[in-house]
């Protein structure tokens, strides 16, 4: 049996075209896709203001860290005084003359020189009630000064200043006589001489 040759071909021929059809190259229009500008502004607005908010934060609170550590570093230096001034204060107290100086104001006697008791019995040194004919000098004698350094005061005497009502009276008195001398001049009596008249 022979099969048909023309309608294989036909067959055969139609598919290769279908082929070829479907392998020719066509220019495919470009489609333009927008992304919509309006979310990646308002992301980008937002990171920035973001930005912004958190560095003025971080600022703020940067200054208030800085104004306490200046704060704690003032307190620490007044406490670190007030213990240095408290530890000189402790030490005054401490010393063994302010000590007996409290002491002797309290009505405590000082116990004088004092005796020992050997081992055999004996004893060393002279024993003496405490009474207060036995003190010992707790403070150091007074220094006196060279008399370079103690000078002889020296005394200014002023004439005490008239008050303004002695000055007043000795004015009218002034007046008064040179009144009584131009009347005597006036009724005939001899006028002093030019160089007898008092300037004024």
């Amino acid at each position: 049996m022979s099969t048909p040759l023309p309608h294989s071909r036909v067959r055969v021929q139609r598919i290769a075209e279908a082929a070829v059809e479907r392998a020719r190259l066509t220019v495919v229009p470009r489609v333009r896709a927008r992304s919509p500008r309006v979310p990646f502004v308002t992301l980008v607005s937002l990171l920035l203001l973001g930005g912004v908010v958190g560095l003025l934060m971080f600022n703020t609170t940067m200054q208030q860290n800085a104004f306490a550590a200046t704060a704690l570093e003032q307190q620490a230096g007044d406490l670190t005084s007030r213990e240095q001034t408290l530890q000189m204060e402790l030490e005054v107290l401490r010393d063994p003359q302010v000590v007996a100086e409290k002491a002797r104001h309290l009505g405590m006697v000082d116990g004088g020189p004092p005796a020992f008791l050997a081992a055999d019995g004996s004893v060393k040194g002279v024993p003496m009630p405490a009474t207060l004919a036995n003190r010992v000098p707790i403070l150091p004698p007074a220094v006196k000064k060279p008399a370079a350094l103690s000078p002889k005061d020296i005394v200014v005497y002023e004439k005490p200043k008239k008050s303004k009502a002695e000055r007043m009276k000795a004015r009218d008195t002034d007046r008064t006589s040179r009144r009584d001398t131009a009347r005597r001049d006036r009724n005939g009596s001899t006028r002093p001489n030019s160089g007898d008249r008092s300037t004024r």
